[in-house]
């Protein structure tokens, strides 16, 4: 799927949102996730909507996210996101239920502590191997 496709598959919409990186590059200047190659996915089923976003950081089309039950947001420098910017995309389209990923050696009490007085964000931790 390409940026921006649609497709239903057994009952499952899947949407393909942008994943890219704007800050984060490599030592010759090229970012780790280039703008237009990669996706992250919204997945529809029932009354529920999952967003994983892939490798990306809070780019700006994380704004146009509505109703996003469960997210997964990448949380790995220099790769992703650091918890500021993950609190930054969760605070943009306020998912119920937020799960950190690919979060490495990255504290993720960092992340529990900015999101703390968003009692709408319920901050998930799950140990990583």
């Amino acid at each position: 799927m390409k940026n921006g496709d649609v497709q239903i598959i057994q009952e499952i919409k899947f949407e393909a949102i942008p994943a890219y990186n704007i800050i984060h590059k490599r030592d010759n200047g090229q970012p780790f996730h280039p703008e237009g190659v990669g996706n992250g996915y919204i997945l529809t089923f029932g009354d529920k909507r999952v967003y994983v976003a892939g490798d990306t950081e809070n780019i700006p089309e994380m704004k146009t996210l509505q109703g996003i039950d469960v997210a997964f947001l990448p949380m790995n420098l220099p790769y992703t996101m650091t918890p500021e910017m993950v609190a930054d995309a969760a605070k943009l389209f306020r998912p119920k239920i937020l799960y950190p990923y690919h979060y490495g050696d990255t504290d993720t009490s960092k992340l529990v502590e900015l999101l703390k007085d968003e009692q709408e964000i319920e901050v998930r931790i799950r140990k990583m191997s």
